[in-house]
């Protein structure tokens, strides 16, 4: 009221004000975008190629035929490791999108993360150009220097042991709240480093990331599943992600008998279904732990009992779905389930139900042989066999 602007108005700009900016300001900028864009279509006649890779660089758009060559694995029993496949993975998208880069905070030889082909090179001083960036012990300052990266647009991604998320846990957090596609990628994601112990074996530490709002966590189940979250990472525009990765070999399922690993773009999809009618229990598993849901799927059918195995890889891509589609998937009316994953069980109720079972990790790791350990903590086909009877029992 003392301006002599209405009381009820929102959002007032008062008049004069427009105008005053569109002299100044306004007039300044239009000014010097005109003078870029003349400059950028200059440099455009001159050297399309580079200006057409600035322009999507600018746009966070893909280059052209971006997933070419991108591997595809096949059936093995033995299998491939999470961090080995993503760096077949990372190696062949590399090739074809320029401004992709990163490194480890000094753990590329275990991550698996560097940039091997001819060309690729080191950035260092005097050395520019170079696509690998060591960022030494510093997980907070990788995450903060992947930030700035993303800002000027290029791709960044930044890799470590998943227990040293909680180092770089600000940096990841501010990505979120920016929404800029920062791709982290994290190894030795379980009690599957074994004789590491448990000051190296995460727990809580996969549950944590899920708690950020605007994340995206991926953890694939075998070498096929690692090269779809690749096809799906980069196109995000606006989301970071964290890429969850295993230390030890995954069985390469066979995709002519179960289902395509396309299906990881939806968060969840089935996997295996028993015929012969709908699944009397569903089992549930991320990562290293879907494998060991077939097995147990293969001995219930033997024994009669008709289970769905639902490869679950990203929490948050499988929220965003219809709810026809997560229905199908996991059907309401089919109560008993068992959800299996080496971490935290904390938030896995909401898709076990109030009367699910959840075989997780209830305390910390131990020092152990990864076979001695999966024994100790429950992580066997007779125990997730037991579990499912258990849950049909309950009906």
């Amino acid at each position: 009221s003392f301006y002599g602007w209405p009381e009820d108005a929102k959002f007032l700009v008062p008049e004069g004000v427009r105008e005053h900016f569109a002299a100044g300001i306004g007039s300044r900028g239009a000014k010097l975008r005109g003078e870029w864009m003349a400059l950028f279509e200059a440099y455009k006649a001159k050297y399309p190629a580079e200006a057409d890779a600035l322009y999507r660089m600018q746009h966070r758009q893909l280059p052209e035929g971006w997933d070419k060559g991108l591997p595809t694995f096949p059936a093995d029993a033995k299998g491939v490791a999470g961090r080995d496949a993503s760096a077949k993975v990372l190696n062949a998208v590399a090739q074809n999108i320029p401004w992709l880069l990163g490194g480890a905070a000094d753990l590329a030889p275990s991550t698996k993360t560097r940039l091997t082909f001819e060309g690729a090179g080191d950035f260092e001083a005097g050395s520019y150009a170079g696509r690998n960036l060591h960022f030494g012990i510093r997980e907070h300052a990788m995450g903060a220097v992947l930030n700035g990266l993303s800002l000027s647009k290029v791709r960044p991604y930044g890799s470590g042991f998943l227990i040293f998320s909680d180092y770089g846990r600000p940096a990841i957090r501010l990505a979120a709240i920016m929404e800029i596609p920062v791709i982290y990628i994290f190894t030795h994601d379980s009690i599957g480093v074994g004789e590491d112990g448990p000051t190296h074996q995460p727990v809580e530490q996969l549950v944590s990331l899920r708690a950020i709002p605007g994340l995206v966590t991926l953890r694939p189940a075998d070498a096929n599943e690692v090269a779809e979250a690749w096809r799906v990472i980069l196109q995000f525009r606006h989301e970071p992600v964290c890429l969850i990765l295993t230390r030890q070999a995954l069985p390469t399922v066979d995709r002519t008998k179960y289902g395509p690993a396309a299906g990881l773009a939806k968060g969840a999809y089935v996997l295996a279904d028993t015929p012969g009618g709908a699944p009397e229990v569903l089992l549930l598993a991320t990562g290293s732990e879907v494998a060991l849901c077939v097995a147990a799927h293969e001995q219930l059918a033997v024994d009669g009992v008709r289970s769905r195995v639902v490869s679950m890889p990203s929490w948050e891509l499988f929220d965003r779905q219809p709810q026809e589609y997560q229905d199908s998937v996991l059907p309401p009316a089919v109560t008993a389930r068992v959800c299996v994953e080496q971490g935290s069980t904390l938030g896995w109720h909401r898709y076990a139900g109030v009367t699910g079972r959840i075989i997780g990790m209830r305390t910390f790791g131990a020092s152990a042989p990864l076979k001695d350990l999966q024994k100790k903590f429950g992580f066997d086909p007779g125990n997730v066999v037991a579990a499912a009877k258990s849950q049909l029992t309950r009906r």
